[in-house]
């Protein structure tokens, strides 16, 4: 859906994150993401330079450097920022009315986990705790100025569109 949304809509800038992972082969350093080392990460959270972070069970961090999104703000787009839902209710605290928060939900926690085993990239940890994890995380969809459910891809696209044209 990201990607139809920037295709859609000229103004709309996606924001890239910041990671400690190890770059994939054919990813470029500040195009997929920003990597970063674990120290170097650290003493930007010290210094306050993320909007929104999180580390994962495995160490593995990431975040939206305050700094990346505040330039393109400057240069008059919009920015669209795919993170986790405390992430999208930090930076909704630090910005207000500025942003437009959507959660994107599954149609329940049931369809969630067959589209998962289907995929076939999850082994029954990683399965237990994507699900543990999204249930946790749809507790939190009243906090957001709209909720859309992915039943249908070209529905919820079709929605999602409307919204964020609607807002800007």
């Amino acid at each position: 859906m990201t990607r139809r949304l920037l295709r859609d809509i000229e103004t709309l800038k996606f924001s890239v994150s910041a990671t400690t992972r190890k770059p994939r082969e054919e990813e470029v350093h500040g195009r997929e993401y920003y990597f970063l080392g674990q120290d170097e990460f650290r003493e930007k959270i010290s210094r306050g330079e993320f909007l929104e972070w999180e580390e994962f069970y495995n160490g593995t961090l990431y975040g939206t450097l305050r700094s990346a999104v505040e330039n393109d703000l400057k240069k008059g787009y919009f920015v669209l920022l795919d993170i986790d839902v405390l992430g999208a209710l930090n930076v909704k605290k630090l910005y207000g009315d500025q942003v437009f928060a959507v959660f994107l939900a599954p149609p329940s926690l049931e369809i969630l986990k067959e589209r998962l085993e289907l995929r076939g990239t999850e082994t029954y940890e990683t399965l237990n705790t994507r699900l543990e994890r999204a249930s946790a995380e749809m507790s939190y969809a009243d906090r957001f100025d709209a909720v859309v459910v992915n039943d249908d891809l070209e529905t919820a696209y079709n929605e999602l569109l409307e919204l964020v044209q609607n807002y800007h």
